[in-house]
């Protein structure tokens, strides 16, 4: 073992980790195997995977069905380029089940391999949209602050988070951020839309793009009538509207889409991770009738945007079983059911400790806010780590989860796989409570 973790020092950079971390006290888990909502590592210790890994394995682990329909068609038709309109059934079938599924009016797909990739491609079908139609001014892109959107050029300058600008210099030119409802309300988050709108001219606004719960910012659920407002202010002054539907899409908030939830219809929709629940790289756009009939009509000769594994034959199949697998077990179902589960159980555990604030959750997409004083909201010193220590106690009980520290935030993040049961909710609930009695122990001996 100890090998494996030398080795893991030498050749392996890991993404969003802490390359200083990694060299001086090795890899944190080597996991081994995943089997339903559970990942065991290679001390054969096991642990719910109450992430779903990064949001994603919505059908959970060691799907063979899944590894068959990889298999069939690698045996068929492995890969085969979708570039100069070469084309193949299992993306010609996928497009179509998605269209299906999406809301009313959204019925063209352009496939990607990932989550930053599907937001860069929104962002530059939407700019290319506004060219074509000699508008070439509508080039700037709104988005919230403490929203997530990738780590690609475009969807690193989309996202709220200012440490993501920092690792590289400057983000991108043209993009702006608006405050979040969930700290502001939503007269207060629409007022700051419209007054980015006003400050830039709405006539050089291309787009606004949100996720319909703010995932990594530390699952941020607007209020019930936020979007139908920005669904009007975009109206109003002509501006597309982007769902960043990475997280949200295939089952995870309780809807086949997130923005279901709010009654609205985007102009597109991003997507990603659950459409193949992580057993293989794909994403996607989903645009408008109304976007893809002015793509038709006006965008001539080659469309000079497209990645290596656009509609890759494989993930496609892939894809398909997965969202057969989700239907058929009725997973979204069972994810609003859970979900509301999962809530039942923060607030029990929220009545019981006084160093806890908010509680949410909307499908199975939950998290509970540590605080001092949970009368007026006061944080926690962020020397004293409380998130980084409930996280850890966490992983002691077997349990993977995930914080979230911005602007001085103790956020515990949770995203179980939609299979998940009555009884193991349950079980994450004791581990859950049992940790925050640990650390609250250790809080009150400082």
């Amino acid at each position: 073992m100890d090998k494996l973790i030398e080795l893991d020092k030498k050749h392996f950079i890991h993404p969003t980790s802490s390359i200083q971390q990694q060299q001086e006290k090795g890899a944190k888990l080597i996991v081994d195997k995943g089997e339903g909502i559970y990942l065991t590592d290679k001390y054969g210790k096991t642990f719910i995977d109450a992430m779903s890994s990064l949001w994603n394995v919505n059908v959970g682990h060691g799907r063979e069905e899944l590894a068959e329909a990889a298999a069939e068609q690698m045996k068929k038709l492995a890969f085969s380029s979708a570039f100069s309109t070469f084309t193949h059934e299992p993306a010609i079938k996928l497009a179509e089940k998605i269209a299906s599924l999406a809301p009313n009016g959204l019925n063209a797909v352009f496939f990607t391999s990932g989550g930053s990739e599907s937001n860069d491609t929104a962002i530059k079908l939407v700019r290319h949209y506004w060219r074509i139609q000699n508008k070439s001014e509508r080039n700037k892109i709104i988005a919230l602050k403490r929203g997530y959107h990738g780590v690609a050029a475009a969807s690193t300058s989309a996202t709220g988070i200012p440490e993501f600008w920092n690792m590289a210099g400057n983000m991108m030119a043209d993009f702006r951020h608006a405050n979040t409802p969930y700290e502001n309300g939503t007269d207060k988050a629409i007022a700051s839309l419209r007054q980015v709108i006003e400050e830039e001219g709405p006539e050089t606004i291309a787009a606004f793009i949100a996720e319909p719960v703010q995932g990594a910012g530390g699952v941020l659920i607007p209020p019930s009538n936020f979007f139908k407002e920005v669904r009007n202010v975009c109206n109003e002054y002509g501006i597309l509207l982007i769902a960043d539907e990475v997280i949200t899409g295939f089952g995870r908030t309780g809807k086949m889409f997130g923005v279901e939830n709010w009654g609205i219809t985007p102009d597109l929709i991003t997507f990603a991770k659950g459409v193949s629940s992580g057993y293989v790289p794909l994403g996607g756009v989903i645009v408008s009738d109304h976007i893809h009939e002015v793509l038709k009509e006006k965008s001539e000769g080659t469309l000079f945007h497209g990645y290596t594994y656009s509609g890759h034959p494989t993930a496609a199949a892939v894809a398909l079983k997965n969202i057969e697998i989700i239907e058929r077990e009725e997973l979204v179902e069972n994810s609003r059911k859970m979900g509301e589960e999962l809530l039942k159980g923060f607030i029990k555990i929220k009545e019981e400790f006084n160093i806890i604030g908010d509680v949410r959750a909307i499908g199975l997409l939950g998290a509970i806010e540590l605080v001092e004083d949970p009368k007026t909201n006061k944080r926690f010193s962020p020397d004293l780590q409380i998130a980084a220590k409930v996280i850890e106690a966490l992983h002691e009980r077997g349990v993977i989860c995930r914080a979230v520290t911005y602007e001085g935030t103790d956020i515990i993040c949770f995203a179980p796989p939609l299979i998940m049961n009555q009884s193991q909710v349950d079980s994450l609930i004791v581990r859950v409570r049992s940790a925050i009695e640990e650390v609250k122990e250790g809080v009150a001996m400082v």
